[in-house]
This record gives C-alpha cells, structure tokens and sequence, in this order.
C-alpha cells in the first residue's frame, strides 16, 4: 500500500506507483521500488506499468486515492483513510499477505494478522536509505505466499 497517487496527471493511472508505459524518466519512488525489486530478486524492470502485477492479484492501492494535479498529499484530510481502512479490514480476513510501506500505511497494521504482514519504509527518495533498500520485500511476500500455498508474483513489469 502507497501513500497517494502521483501528483503529475501524465502519472497517475490508478495503481499506486504504477505509472502509463508512455513515462519514459520514471519517478523517483518508482525506481527505488526497482533498485531493491533488482537487488531482492535479480528483475530488472524497464516499464513502470504495473498492470501486470496487478493482473497478479496485486492490489495496488493508495492509502489516500486522489490528490490535486501538483500537489502530493492534497487531499489526505478527505477522509480516503477511512475507506481505505475498511477495504482493509475487510480483505484481512482472507489469505493475503499485506506490504504496508510508511507510516500512513502502517497505521493499517493493527487490523492485519501478523502472519500475513510485511512492513517497511516508503521508498520515497526522503526515506528509502532509512531501511526500504535492502529490507528485500519482493522474496519475503513470494516466501509467505509459498507457506500459504498460493502461487508466487512474477514481478516482471
């Protein structure tokens, strides 16, 4: 789970961090999600659509699911945490495993079993030295998946 969508229109698509294979220059948290995706597990992507995983039964989702062209965060008082707390609350009762990346999205934890709960730190450019790179969360969701007897992402784009 993200923050909130792209700020840039020609970005946002409706999966967080994904973005249209027409961005060329991806963002910069897209390819902190890469640089470690390369190190965990040897993939190296060059489209930042993500559909693909998507078509995987990856929900990308936003913790906050719209914002103002131009301005990150632009409407994290609108109440999107709520929902996005219910869609959460509700799909913790299934077998799924859960990567809540920041602390707005760590705030879900409480809500999900241990067991199927992986948590990090965003992979923003302001946070991803403070432990994303190198915390190989790629392999641990494949892993935990294998232990649930689901099949593992193939997290080529």
């Amino acid at each position: 789970m993200g923050q909130d969508p792209y700020p840039n229109p020609s970005h946002a698509m409706g999966l967080a961090f994904s973005v249209p294979n027409t961005v060329v220059k991806l963002p910069p948290t897209l390819r902190n999600i890469f640089k470690e995706l390369e190190t965990d597990l040897g993939v190296i992507n060059q489209s930042g659509d993500l559909s693909k995983w998507q078509d995987q039964g990856v929900l990308l989702l936003n913790r906050v699911l719209t914002t103002s062209p131009g301005i990150s965060q632009g409407h994290k008082d609108l109440g999107w945490d709520k929902f996005t707390e219910e869609i959460i609350r509700y799909l913790a009762a299934k077998p799924i495993v859960f990567l809540l990346w920041g602390r707005s999205s760590g705030a879900l934890a409480p809500f999900i079993a241990e067991e199927n709960l992986i948590t990090g730190v965003h992979p923003s450019p302001l946070s991803a030295y403070r432990g994303f790179f190198g915390s190989k969360p790629f392999s641990e969701i494949n892993s935990r998946l294998n232990r649930m007897g689901i099949s593992e992402i193939d997290w080529r784009t």
